[in-house]
């Protein structure tokens, strides 16, 4: 899924020390702050067809604040000047959740396709009047 760029989550807890309540958070992970990142664990870099130079990393083990149970991997998608500074355009968000990750690499690219499908079925619904109430006798019409 796609998340926006203004939002907070919470790394895994430190150790329990054996005194008080154990801990449920850890250290804050702001998107729109960089001070707040830690060290991703994996990094690529990588030419594509049409958005030229892009730039992908992963971070693992995150979770928002009303859900500490439910970790999550955080991926950053950016697009690259040829120098490899980032481009003025806003960077991708995208969070996986699930059994067995797809390659970094790959992960991406079907997020895109999958937009367009989404963006496909948005407009046939509409289209095709699949959102329209069926009635059938003119009084419920009216």
């Amino acid at each position: 899924m796609r998340l926006r760029s203004n939002l907070c989550l919470r790394g895994e807890p430190p150790q329990y020390s054996g005194r008080g309540k154990p801990r449920v958070h850890g250290d804050k992970f702001k998107f729109n702050d960089v001070s707040t990142w830690s060290d991703p664990e994996q990094t690529i870099e990588q030419e594509d067809s049409k958005l030229n130079r892009v730039r992908i990393r992963l971070w693992t083990r995150k979770h928002f604040r009303l859900s500490p149970h439910h970790p999550m991997s955080i991926i950053l998608v950016e697009r690259l000047l040829e120098d490899g500074s980032p481009r003025v355009h806003k960077p991708m968000w995208l969070a996986f959740v699930g059994e067995e990750m797809p390659l970094l690499s790959q992960l991406w690219k079907l997020y895109l396709r999958r937009f367009a499908v989404d963006h496909w079925y948005h407009f046939i619904k509409q289209r095709l009047h699949w959102t329209v109430p069926k009635l059938s006798t003119p009084q419920q019409c009216d």
